[in-house]
């Protein structure tokens, strides 16, 4: 005669160790962690403080990613105890973790206790169909699409990089999209800035990208800057964002972005394109180099598409611009290896990516020193850049 379901449960118990919630609450003050093995909604509907959320159904697949240490103490839970057991052998006899326990009477009994319960924001019906692929993504979740929706990303420019950038980033949920640009549609943008279009020629670019944005995503703000970005204005227009898209064609205001994103302390996912070919790097202050790192001095004219009209690739902003959004995505995640301390370098006609290693100058005039000794007077300041523009015309 086979043995009943609850035969079973009782065999599985007496191989993991169990741990009351009493005792639980005491160890997870003391390292370990709480892994919530329940479906989502009852996730939605409260769990443990600083729990890991991982189900049962995934627990296979993800929970390496959640906890690569098998020697960390974990402690599974679910509505009643009955489910962590069996996700505590699992961890225990397939998969190699070495100190697992399943708390007994689960959520309820925790809750029960009258112990300290996380209610975290729910997503809506709307945004569950939305961003359902991403919720599908361990590394994402309804916990990162949370975080993505409370971010603030601040674009420098509507043009060929922060159009495509601008598009995916709004698509992905981020919440509040800043737009710098203080110029209009012209109909020679259009081979490269697909956010606009042509009946908006002779439209203001940030006007135009708000019009596509809200078309696409209306979770998305837009916050508009009708501007020309400058030393009396990018503390402010800077200051509160969490991430910086930096799409300028100059090197003057690069520099001054440099040197105020690391006053702020607020990161830059950088790109530049010319011709056939694209750059692209992670500027995180303090947690790599900054941009003055990698070029202390301007650099050659032939590669300063600032001191001349360039052409460029039509597509090739769009490639780049994706790269500076999957950058930004994963800042806001905190997930993966952003290119911090990595110039990644496209070259579209031979179908190439390389990379060159970045380190911080330990003599920068900029990053060497803690944020608030810069000084408004020294920021975007550089040897004679517009005396050496000029001597290339």
């Amino acid at each position: 005669m086979s043995p009943s379901g609850a035969d079973v449960l009782r065999q599985i118990k007496s191989r993991i160790d169990e741990v009351d919630p009493a005792a639980a609450r005491d160890q997870l003050s003391n390292g370990a962690i709480a892994i919530d093995v329940r479906e989502p909604e009852e996730w939605a509907a409260g769990h443990i403080p600083g729990a890991r959320h991982v189900p049962k159904s995934y627990l296979e697949s993800r929970i390496e990613g959640a906890i690569p240490d098998r020697s960390q103490h974990l402690i599974l839970y679910c509505a009643s105890g009955n489910r962590s057991a069996w996700a505590a052998r699992t961890l225990i006899e397939d998969l190699g973790y070495a100190n697992v326990e399943s708390m007994t009477g689960g959520f309820t009994l925790w809750k029960d206790r009258g112990y300290d319960v996380e209610m975290p924001r729910a997503l809506s019906a709307e945004q569950r169909d939305r961003y359902s692929r991403h919720l599908l993504l361990p590394e994402v979740g309804p916990e990162g699409q949370q975080k993505l929706l409370d971010a603030k990303v601040l674009l420098l420019g509507a043009g060929g990089l922060g159009s495509p950038a601008a598009l995916y980033l709004a698509a992905a949920g981020v919440g509040t999209l800043g737009i710098v640009d203080n110029d209009t549609v012209d109909v020679s943008n259009l081979q490269r800035q697909v956010i606009h279009s042509t009946e908006r020629v002779g439209v203001s670019k940030v006007d135009s990208a708000e019009q596509t944005i809200n078309a696409l995503n209306p979770d998305v703000k837009v916050e508009k800057y009708d501007v020309r970005l400058g030393s009396e204005n990018i503390i402010e227009i800077l200051s509160g964002y969490d991430v910086v898209v930096d799409g300028l064609d100059n090197f003057p205001t690069r520099y001054l972005l440099n040197d105020a994103s690391v006053r702020l302390r607020i990161p830059v996912v950088s790109a530049a394109i010319l011709g056939f070919e694209g750059q692209l790097s992670v500027f995180k202050p303090y947690d790599g180099p900054c941009y003055r790192c990698l070029f202390p001095t301007p650099p050659p004219a032939e590669l300063a598409p600032s001191c001349g009209a360039n052409g460029v690739l039509g597509v090739l902003p769009g490639t780049m611009g994706l790269l500076q959004a999957t950058e930004v995505i994963k800042l806001i995640l905190g997930e993966g290896e952003p290119a911090i301390g990595r110039l990644l370098m496209y070259d579209a006609l031979a179908a190439t990516l390389s990379e060159v290693k970045v380190r911080r100058d330990p003599d920068c005039p900029i990053c060497s020193r803690p944020p608030e000794e810069i000084s408004d007077e020294e920021m975007g300041v550089f040897p004679d850049y517009e005396a050496f523009c000029a001597g290339v015309h």
